[in-house]
């Protein structure tokens, strides 16, 4: 039996919140491979406390604490002292009581592994856990999707922002066995700012029972945007799509329609619905829009990482166009899996695609296909494991 600490900035639940659902199916691959999983986390909303149910039965232990507020001198403290980077004591954590709580049951169990979800939220606990063979997760270099975001609209407080990001990137991950994120991109910049880290990318994966569907005639003219609009680089998305796409698509094919879907649609995105464009907000299951939609559209600008809702379209067999950033991390080949294309380009792959059946029938057998093949929870937690056994050695 393997004995495993998860410390992570999230609990597992809800799963519309895209940072948790890693830690929900992980943990299940995990637990059903005979794991003893011990939860300390970071929680958010008032909710999370309440919600402990939804997944309990997962773990040996649960423990929850608020996350703490950290203060823009502790952090240039840290970056500008190296000695206190890493604590060493409870007083000195920005988490004092996740520290107490780790440091008792890493006396209580004999851990086989460390594993952390989660970047400047966790990183300070390496000290604590010295001894024991960890994986780190910090799901995606901050300081790239900051670079991504200055780059559509630069910023003197986003710029110093990215500047410090990059600082911490430089050391953060170092006293860790490994380091994972989600896509390659992600990779390439910790790499640039620490050539000497040890890392891997392992996407995330798809509930592939959850995520089908069968041979049910589509819309003819639906294009489909899932997300949580709480999250900028999606409400800019949902923006971009009703201002810049849809007029264009609309010139060549008047009956197209947009649905936006997801958590927390704003009330100026709300002000924004029209004739074509329905703001459908949160829905208790997405997989009936993913069904009956013609495509999904998903003209990302801002953002890094792996993006779960494009593996949803792609395993539901639902078309995709998306730009560059919305595949991160996904081997989609353009043309035959998705339609790859720049933001700017993105209305002219729809209209191609909207016109072309037989394209839209290729794109939905070859997604599906590449999301069997590679993107499972399964595959994920096996590569988990293997890098657990690696840290072993």
């Amino acid at each position: 039996m393997t004995e495993l600490l998860l410390i992570s900035r999230c609990p597992p639940y809800p799963l519309y919140l895209g940072d948790r659902l890693i830690v929900w199916h992980l943990v299940r691959q995990l637990a059903m491979r005979g794991y003893q999983i011990d939860l300390v986390a970071m929680t958010q909303r008032p909710e999370d406390a309440q919600e402990q149910a939804a997944y309990a039965d997962l773990f040996r232990s649960v423990h929850l604490f608020p996350e703490t507020a950290r203060s823009t001198s502790s952090y240039v403290q840290r970056l500008l002292m190296p000695a206190k980077r890493f604590p060493r004591q409870t007083a000195d954590a920005w988490s004092p009581d996740m520290w107490q709580t780790i440091s008792e049951l890493v006396q209580q169990h004999d851990y086989d592994v460390v594993q952390l979800f989660g970047g400047v939220h966790v990183y300070e606990f390496a000290h604590l856990l010295d001894n024991l063979p960890s994986v780190i997760t910090p799901y995606e270099s901050y300081s790239l999707l900051l670079k991504r975001q200055l780059a559509q609209q630069w910023a003197l407080g986003a710029q110093v922002n990215q500047l410090a990001a990059a600082a911490y990137e430089r050391f953060m991950f170092a006293p860790y066995d490994h380091t994972v994120v989600l896509a390659e991109p992600d990779r390439q910049e910790l790499l640039r700012l620490n050539p000497d880290l040890p890392i891997s990318v392992i996407p995330n994966g798809i509930d592939l029972d959850a995520f089908q569907t069968d041979d049910a005639p589509r819309e003819t003219s639906t294009l489909l945007f899932v997300g949580n609009y709480e999250y900028a680089p999606n409400l800019d998305a949902a923006f971009f799509l009703i201002r810049e796409v849809m007029p264009r698509v609309l010139d060549a094919v008047p009956d197209a329609r947009l649905q936006l879907v997801g958590h927390s649609p704003p009330p100026e995105l709300q002000a924004a619905a029209n004739d074509a464009v329905d703001i459908i907000g949160s829905v208790p299951e997405v997989q009936p829009y993913l069904a009956q939609a013609t495509a999904f559209v998903c003209p990302l600008r801002i953002g890094a990482g792996i993006k779960n809702k494009v593996l949803e379209a792609l395993a539901m067999r639902l078309p995709l166009v998306g730009s560059p950033i919305a595949v991160d991390g996904i081997d989609v080949i353009d043309g035959e899996s998705a339609l790859v294309a720049e933001p700017d380009q993105i209305a002219d792959a729809v209209i191609r695609l909207l016109k072309d059946r037989e394209l839209q029938a290729r794109l939905a057998i070859k997604g599906r296909q590449l999301i069997e093949a590679q993107y499972s929870w399964s595959h994920v937690a096996d590569q988990y494991e293997a890098l657990y056994r690696a840290a072993n050695d």
